[in-house]
């Protein structure tokens, strides 16, 4: 099957999933959660289709920019959709989905210097799925902190009619908590087993990676540590989160961009 065919369907089930979802900040939509929650599952299924048909090809296991991109979007779109059924996480598919739409894009659009390898060993596999696992919950971490310092900012400008409409402040506090602890876990044991299955320290870029990652991991334990023994909270623990998870974005995504798009290496 060509990726192109349920790239396409993803993408503009996930933009009128999205649609629907603010439309119903401005005024009632009747079965919004029907509407939105079976348009998000089909786009979300039609994305994983995408994004194996990508990964898994003749040559062998495409790592590219593009399909890890892609591959973390729907990791983190899966995440938030069943999240979703059981916490007010709802209108995080407004900012997810367009991004997860754009990675589709991408992804059937633009080709990187990336060769295939067919090499991969199971220690390698388990490394690369404990890191989109964790890429993938520190990014609706980052997500959430980005709502709660908004929401924060709307109540100190008494903006009650914005407020009305987002989850209370302490729930989304709790739910930023949450994903960062879980996905600090997940990040921890993807460094462990990176230490494990790459002895091989002159790969491209692989030093670089670690030292940003091991400092986002740095940042986002000081954040929790500081949560538990300090109190912090609001503002404070929306700039941590932030910015621990744009050094982490920066470590991953930084370096492949730089070797594949600028470089042309693999």
């Amino acid at each position: 099957m060509n990726p192109e065919i349920p790239g396409t369907i993803a993408s503009l089930l996930y933009l009128c999933s999205a649609g629907v979802q603010f439309l119903s900040l401005r005024q009632p939509v009747k079965h919004l959660k029907l509407i939105v929650g079976l348009s998000a599952s089909v786009a979300v299924a039609c994305h994983a289709v995408t994004v194996y048909l990508d990964l898994y090809g003749a040559g062998g296991i495409n790592l590219g920019i593009f399909p890890m991109l892609s591959l973390m979007a729907v990791a983190i779109s899966a995440i938030v959709l069943l999240s979703s059924f059981r916490r007010p996480l709802a209108n995080l598919f407004i900012a997810i989905f367009p991004l997860a739409t754009l990675t589709l894009i991408l992804e059937i659009s633009m080709e990187g210097a990336y060769s295939p390898r067919d090499d991969l060993t199971p220690g390698i596999l388990l490394h690369i799925t404990l890191s989109v696992v964790a890429y993938s919950l520190l990014t609706i971490a980052a997500l959430q902190a980005a709502l709660l310092s908004f929401g924060d900012t709307e109540m100190k400008n008494r903006n009650l009619a914005m407020l009305q409409r987002l989850p209370p402040l302490q729930i989304m506090e709790g739910l930023l908590f949450e994903m960062l602890m879980v996905g600090l876990v997940f990040l921890s044991l993807s460094i462990l087993t990176g230490f494990v299955v790459f002895k091989e320290a002159a790969t491209p870029g692989l030093v670089h990676h670690t030292v940003i990652t091991l400092l986002a991991w740095l940042v986002f334990a000081i954040l929790l540590w500081g949560r538990y023994r300090l109190g912090w909270r609001g503002a404070i623990a929306s700039r941590w989160a932030l910015t621990g998870f744009v050094i982490l974005a920066v470590g991953y995504f930084g370096s492949k961009l730089v070797l594949e798009l600028v470089l042309g290496r693999t």
